[in-house]
């Protein structure tokens, strides 16, 4: 018997540091993965919000001001519900639009015919302030998913320029 113990004991000890290790190496990819930079499944990509040439508030002119929103998914996501939304309460809302996986929708503040990767809010009047503002998307269910903003609430901006200030809650 007395040869038996210490082989348990060695084996208790060898299984004690089997289960370390596993939880380990669990932990370690957890932990790393928290400090990679977050990217949202659908995100405000791009945004073109001042309209090149005369704001002369022309259809053309209305639709060469967008935003755009990208799916980094493979999979597509139903944005029916959704709303896109300036600081001054302007809302646009997508209606029965599914966004495919790794596609962008382009959204136009003018009149047009909504097709796969272009909708239109059909409005008459611009939807975003050409010195400061914040597009915000937000799921059908109220939560901010990503934002956009440019000008005066640009993070060291004032220059024209445009920056994310959070995406589904963490800050990129």
């Amino acid at each position: 018997m007395s040869v038996s113990k210490p082989v348990t004991a060695r084996r208790l000890v060898a299984a004690a540091l089997a289960a370390g290790a596993v939880v380990g190496a669990v932990t370690l990819p957890a932990s790393a993965a928290d400090h990679r930079p977050h990217r949202s499944k659908v995100e405000i990509s791009k945004a073109q919000y001042d309209s090149p040439g005369r704001d002369d508030k022309s259809n053309r002119s209305l639709n060469k001001e967008w935003v755009e929103i990208t799916n980094n998914t493979r999979h597509s996501v139903n944005l029916d519900g959704w709303t896109l939304s300036a600081e001054d309460g302007r809302t646009y809302t997508f209606h029965h639009y599914r966004l495919e996986g790794r596609a962008t929708v382009r959204v136009h503040t003018g009149e047009g015919r909504d097709n796969r990767s272009d909708v239109f809010q059909d409005r008459r009047n611009y939807a975003w302030d050409n010195h400061s503002d914040t597009a915000t998307l937000t799921n059908d269910r109220g939560r901010a998913i990503d934002d956009l903003s440019w000008g005066r609430h640009h993070r060291g901006g004032g220059d024209g320029s445009w920056g994310r200030h959070h995406q589904g809650g963490g800050h990129r």
